[in-house]
């Protein structure tokens, strides 16, 4: 029977260690990787993605520095030093470019500090939202982010594969992304169904994949060090609008803020959510993800 072998997490108020809250920056239609040309500049933007931002960074990256069109020998501006900004530099730095990160905090004090990080692009958009434009790029992000986390699975980045149980009342749902038939199906390890009487979790049915995990605190205390250590410059500042951004002094600019976009691009679409995290003591021997349709649990080494 699927799971019998599995160490169930042990739940006791007396093994929690913290409870933190994070806000998401979604945007209901889908992220955002645009190049606009202002104020004699390239500005670049790449913020937005909902529940999904360290698991589509290094695609999303990808596609930002694809549209910016040749940067090798350039001098180029990164705003954020979450997740997004510092995949975005890296990527800059491999295509030859001269990067200086302006961010108001760094790792382990951003928004990406506090994600679950299971690799999955998940609560990234409304369906009733999405357009073909934004459909091939999120199945871009989503592909080239998956197999570039490859590249990092171990202990150096904190990535490692998991199988993943999602728990349902009724036959798991097969939408545009998961599932048989989704965009994303090729990205769903080892897919499978189990219906009442084939598992043994509590719930009549289970689909069960595997996937990648990330730390956050191992994971972006890495990817910091790597482009610090690859010539980047870090500045501490904050910008009170898109003119301060616009004044620096590089030519091409990425802006990945997340829900910084707000205020200083005017982006109205772009709203926080709130996700909370409950932290229990480390449980080595568990070794799977458990999701339902209102929580899940991950095992990570500094805790749940």
């Amino acid at each position: 029977m699927e799971g019998n072998t599995l160490v169930p997490v042990t739940e006791d108020p007396e093994q929690v260690i913290r409870t933190i809250g994070g806000l998401r920056p979604f945007r209901s239609s889908g992220f955002v990787v645009r190049r606009d040309e202002l104020g004699g500049k390239t500005l670049v933007h790449n913020y937005g993605h909902g529940g999904g931002g360290i698991t589509l960074s290094w695609g999303s990256a990808h596609l930002a520095v694809e549209m910016a069109g040749e940067v090798s020998g350039k001098e180029c501006a990164v705003v954020g030093g979450g997740v997004m900004g510092l995949s975005t530099a890296r990527l800059l730095q491999l295509h030859g470019a001269k990067v200086t990160i302006y961010t108001s905090d760094l790792p382990p004090n951003t928004t990406s500090n506090v994600a679950g990080a299971q690799w999955w692009p998940f609560s990234v958009f409304d369906d009733n939202r999405r357009t073909d434009a934004f459909a091939q790029q999120y199945v871009a992000a989503a592909k080239y982010s998956y197999e570039y986390f490859q590249r990092l699975v171990g202990p150096r980045w904190g990535v490692k594969w998991l199988p993943n149980y999602y728990l349902s009342q009724g036959p798991p749902k097969n939408g545009w992304i998961a599932g048989p038939g989704g965009v994303l199906r090729d990205l769903q390890v080892g897919l499978h169904d189990f219906g009442p009487g084939e598992h043994v979790f509590p719930a009549p049915y289970a689909r069960r994949f595997h996937t990648m995990m990330i730390e956050p605190s191992v994971y972006l205390a890495e990817l910091l060090a790597e482009v610090q250590a690859a010539g980047a410059r870090v500045e501490i500042r904050k910008f009170v609008d898109g003119n301060e951004v616009l004044s620096l002094p590089q030519q091409v600019i990425f802006n990945c803020t997340g829900l910084g976009a707000k205020q200083l691009f005017g982006d109205e679409e772009l709203m926080p959510i709130k996700g909370q995290l409950t932290f229990l003591m480390p449980q080595p021997e568990v070794h799977y993800n458990l999701i339902t349709d209102t929580l899940y649990k991950f095992p990570r080494g500094k805790g749940y």
